[in-house]
Parts: C-alpha cells; structure tokens; sequence
C-alpha cells in the first residue's frame, strides 16, 4: 500500500552527469533488527569518507531523512533545530504559480493533508491517508466545504494536490506541527501538545470534526464505500527566508522503497526492499564510484542520519578500510 509522498524535492532516477547525492529514508527502523546481506553497500561504504552527522530522537519534529535533505539544499541551521518544523510548504508555494507572487513574503505556510482520524479508548490514530483515494473532483469540493471555516481564523487554502494543500496564513508563523511521517499510524495526542500556538488549531480541529460529521460529503463517501474524511494535518510548517528561497543546489536522488514497508511496519517487506535495493541501485552506485565518479551517500534512520562522501583518503584511511572495512552492521547502530 502506498503511503503520502515526501514533501521535499527530489529525483527517484539518477541525474545524467555530476555528483549523485542518495538519500535513504529509513535506512534503519526500531523493531526490525533482522542481520541484512548488503555485499555492494559494504563495498560502497569501505570506499567511502565520512561527512555530515545529524543526530536526534524519534520524538524530533523532523525525520532525519528531512533534515539531511534540509542539510544538502543549504538549510544546515534548519537541519541542525531538529525540535523544529522545516518549512517545506513555503518552498513549495514559491514554486506554485498561483502561490509564487505572495510567496515567502507573506510569511508562513503549510502543507494540509485531509484524513481520517480513529478514535479509540486509548488513542487517536491517524489512519494511512492514502487510504482515502481523493481524487481532485472530491478533494476541491472538500477545500470549497472547508475554506470559509479556515478563512475566520486567517488561513487561506490553496489546492495544490488531491491528496495535500497549501495553507498560508499568520496563525502558522509560531506553529510547530510533526511531520506526517512521524504521526502515520500513530496516535496523535503526542504530537499535538497544548500550547498558546495550538489552541486555535486544536479548535479548528474540533469545529471540522463536528462540520464533516454528517456533511453531505461523508455520505456520498460513504455510498461509495470509502472511509469519510474527518480531521486534517498540517506539516513543512514555516517561512522561507528569501535568502534560503535562494539556493539552488541539485535535489537529492531518494531511494523510496523502504519507506511504505517501514511506515506501514512490515518487517519482511522492509527486508525484502532492501536486498533488491542493494541488488540494483546500490550495485549500480558502487559502479558509478570505482569508475571514478562523485557521489554522497546517505543513510537515514528514525532518529539520526549519517552521510558518506567520496574524497581524498589518506594512507591510514586507506589501510584501515582494508583491514577493519566500515560495513552497515555498525552504521545502523546509530541510525
């Protein structure tokens, strides 16, 4: 099953020349220790140099995987405040034509994912939004059903996909709001903690639920078998400062097929996805750099992410690789 895509820009195919930046989400997940056989990844990491570390702890804002892709577009202080939001939506806003002439100067944004929350005796969970198979037809007439509600508390929508939108609006500009890829499946009462902040939204929250509740939107959803829509998330919550809007280095190459298996916790499949990744992409990165070429490597867990660069070695480097060589097994430790 799939799940929502990552926020930030980036390649799922290597680029046609250059240096080849590769980032793995979920490189290492608690609960699934299993011993991996990853022979071209081990062959790749003995060739390679140590370069950035970003440490933290799964009750971060962020995800590692976001941090580091924070760290190579040039945010190396956003990176590094991982009890922050990274602001995702307002990069993506300036890239929106009908968002870009408002863009960073109008302040913060956010990205919304409509979703379906579970209430239980001892949690509330936030279900696997994809799950919901908004198409663009349900997903505007949701935003139109919305938007005058958002509107009295100074949150404007932009539609932006069938399965996420733009908010803009200053309520956001002293948010703090999870990741989505640390609430999936989780209960939401830990990440939303009361505060001045999250007041207002904790009552937008609470006026939606009551709003879609019986709305003529849920039944039609619901005479077609599909789950209703009865809470929403914000997340890459922000302002882009216009001189961070100004960096222009190359998007990373992500390797996503760790991601749904982690998230969704399977465990089998996650091993499964990561022989085929060491197999074919991995195989094919360890080529690239015993031909010569540039590349950085990065392996992110849920609580930090180190990455790995070619470079100049120096002669203890180089015997130290030869007889006690870097493998995975004692990366992972620290993911």
């Amino acid at each position: 099953m799939p799940v929502p895509p990552l926020p930030f820009p980036h390649h799922t195919a290597p680029a046609a020349s250059g240096h080849r930046h590769v980032l793995i989400p979920y490189a290492a997940v608690a609960g699934m220790e299993q011993a991996l056989q990853l022979p071209h990844l081990d062959a790749l990491l003995a060739r390679l140099v140590s370069a950035d570390t970003l440490d933290g702890e799964e009750e971060d804002l962020c995800p590692p995987h976001e941090r580091m892709a924070a760290h190579w577009r040039g945010w190396a202080d956003l990176a590094a405040a991982h009890k922050a939001s990274l602001p995702w939506a307002a990069l993506a806003a300036n890239q929106q034509p009908d968002c870009s002439a408002q863009g960073t100067a109008a302040g913060a944004w956010a990205f919304l994912t409509p979703c379906h929350w579970a209430v239980g005796t001892d949690q509330v969970r936030l279900d696997n939004p994809t799950e919901l198979q908004l198409d663009e037809t349900d997903s505007r007439a949701l935003l139109a059903v919305l938007a005058p509600w958002f509107a009295e508390d100074g949150l404007q929508l932009h539609y932006a996909q069938p399965d996420h939108w733009l908010v803009q609006g200053s309520p956001l500009q002293t948010l703090q709001s999870a990741s989505l890829d640390r609430v999936l499946l989780r209960d939401v009462r830990h990440w939303t903690p009361t505060t001045s902040a999250t007041l207002p939204l904790q009552r937008l929250h609470s006026e939606v639920q009551m709003l879609l509740y019986t709305h003529p939107f849920n039944e039609s959803r619901a005479a077609r078998g599909l789950p209703p829509v009865n809470a929403f998330w914000l997340h890459g919550v922000g302002k882009l400062p216009a001189a961070k809007a100004a960096v222009t280095t190359a998007q990373p190459e992500v390797w996503e097929s760790l991601r749904a298996p982690a998230l969704l916790g399977h465990s089998r499949l996650w091993e499964q996805a990561w022989s085929a990744l060491d197999a074919g992409p991995m195989a094919a990165l360890l080529q690239h750099v015993q031909a010569g070429g540039s590349a950085s490597l990065a392996l992110c867990g849920e609580r930090s992410a180190r990455s790995y660069s070619t470079g100049p070695r120096g002669l203890g480097q180089r015997i130290r690789s030869l007889l006690t060589p870097q493998r995975f097994d004692s990366v992972r430790k620290a993911l």
